[in-house]
């Protein structure tokens, strides 16, 4: 593989060139294909969860003596966020929330019911709930700070995926109602990698083993098959079709991070309700870290901390459809003749989500490194450890934040450009129509910093 090709390629200077992994190297088919060393980093996986269920529900409560708040909090979360961009769905592959699932079914102990089409329709609305849960309990309730809250969390979404295993055959929790799966799908939409059929290979194969199987070997684990998966949104990247097609269809590939948001152009209702709940959490959860929450509770004493957040939750997602609604308005153009009706401002924001929640999780990571060996040390009476702690300047923070949030307004400004000139015949959109879109874009940012400068 040529570094220069790769490089042109995820920087989007030839942005309808791929290259497929699978080709340039061979190792990393039969990685996937073979799935022992798959199922020996799964299982690893398996085993830290286990650890931080355990030691966060019979550990010390004192967040100042439990590891399991940095394990959570500070490692799980910013690893599955950077994952989003550099390969995509990939950790789901690995996820140890449908273990129990797993074993319950190899077990014999599913119904194997069909899917309800209430399921299947409302899959998106019930996960972007579930997801909404999730941060309303980690910023209102203090659950960052309960060792044992973190397992219980941990376990509910464990259990959920494990009931749905009891009902309904193969992984229906991280195809259809996993809020972590589709926050993920979302955030791997910017990812410089897809899993993508050749569908030359495809239109030959009679069988479909790749979503059904074949005889001893179950088909792909969230009932697509590789000739179905068109976006990044709903394939694990999980690697079970490699070993069951016969055509060598399978690839994965490098490619523009600004591909498929330009593709898709926000036409997926799952990517028009989670980016404006997840921006304006974002705001919220910045400004709950930042010295004007202070003001704000004492302004808003008399109400009780978990009112006052979902109030400010509310108002943030309003905020930020807002700005996606007006600049749908600006930008003029919201139905394709081809593709039916569209929503710009979801993919051009996109940047944008991402940069912010990294943003947030970076924070917690990085202010709470110094401290993660002395706790470790205090929780299993390793005195050693008590001194291996360093201390951070304060303004690393401040920079890493602004530098993220910047980039994010350029990539964003960067796709309204390529909306502009590529995707529309040209002269379509006017120029003021995109100097509009940008001053939201350059709004979105502002309110972002303005937030994040008092964290």
């Amino acid at each position: 593989m040529s570094f220069h090709r790769a490089l042109k390629i995820v920087f989007d200077r030839t942005p309808e060139d791929t290259i497929d992994l699978f080709q340039v190297f061979p190792s990393l088919r039969r990685f996937f294909e073979r799935r022992r060393l798959h199922a020996v980093i799964r299982t690893f996986g398996d085993l830290v969860f286990t650890f931080i269920i355990l030691a966060g529900l019979f550990g010390p409560q004192d967040p100042a003596r439990n590891c399991t708040l940095y394990l959570s909090w500070g490692l799980w979360w910013p690893t599955i966020v950077l994952s989003w961009f550099f390969v995509g769905r990939m950790w789901c592959g690995f996820c140890p929330f449908p273990g129990i699932g797993r074993i319950v079914q190899k077990l014999g102990l599913c119904l194997h019911k069909p899917i309800p089409g209430f399921i299947k329709r409302n899959g998106p609305y019930i996960s972007v709930f579930l997801l909404a849960i999730i941060i309303w309990l980690e910023e209102s309730t203090g659950i960052k700070e309960s060792p044992r809250g973190t397992a219980l969390l941990i376990l509910s979404i464990m259990a959920g995926a494990t009931l749905m295993a009891v009902f309904y055959p193969k992984q229906a929790w991280c195809r259809y109602l996993c809020p972590m799966g589709r926050l993920l799908g979302v955030g791997a939409t910017l990812s410089i990698m897809e899993f993508r059929p050749n569908l030359e290979k495809c239109r030959t194969c009679k069988t479909f083993a790749c979503k059904r199987g074949v005889e001893g070997k179950g088909g792909c684990p969230v009932y697509l098959g590789a000739f179905n998966v068109k976006n990044n949104l709903d394939c694990l990247i999980c690697g079970h079709c490699l070993s069951l097609c016969d055509k060598g269809s399978p690839m994965l590939n490098l490619r523009s991070p600004f591909k498929e948001l330009l593709l898709n152009k926000g036409r997926f209702v799952t990517c028009s309700f989670i980016i404006p709940f997840l921006m304006g959490s974002q705001l919220v959860r910045f400004l709950e870290s930042s010295n004007y929450s202070l003001v704000l509770k004492q302004g808003l004493s008399s109400l009780n901390t978990m009112v006052t957040y979902s109030g400010l939750l509310v108002i943030a997602f309003f905020y930020i459809l807002t700005i996606i609604k007006v600049g749908a308005k600006f930008f003029g153009q919201t139905e394709d003749e081809l593709f039916g009706k569209f929503s710009p401002m979801v993919p051009i924001l996109i940047p944008m989500a991402f940069s912010g929640e990294l943003a947030y999780r970076l924070d917690y990571a990085i202010s709470g490194a110094p401290e993660f060996f002395p706790v470790l040390g205090r929780q299993f009476g390793l005195d050693s450890l008590l001194h291996w702690t360093f201390g951070l300047p304060s303004w690393i923070l401040e920079v890493m934040n602004i530098s993220l949030i910047a980039s994010a307004v350029a990539a964003c400004c960067y796709l309204l450009y390529r909306f502009v000139k590529d995707e529309f015949e040209e002269g379509l959109i006017p120029w003021w129509r995109s100097l509009l879109v940008a001053c939201l874009i350059l709004i979105t940012g502002a309110s972002y910093i303005f937030f994040m400068a008092n964290m």
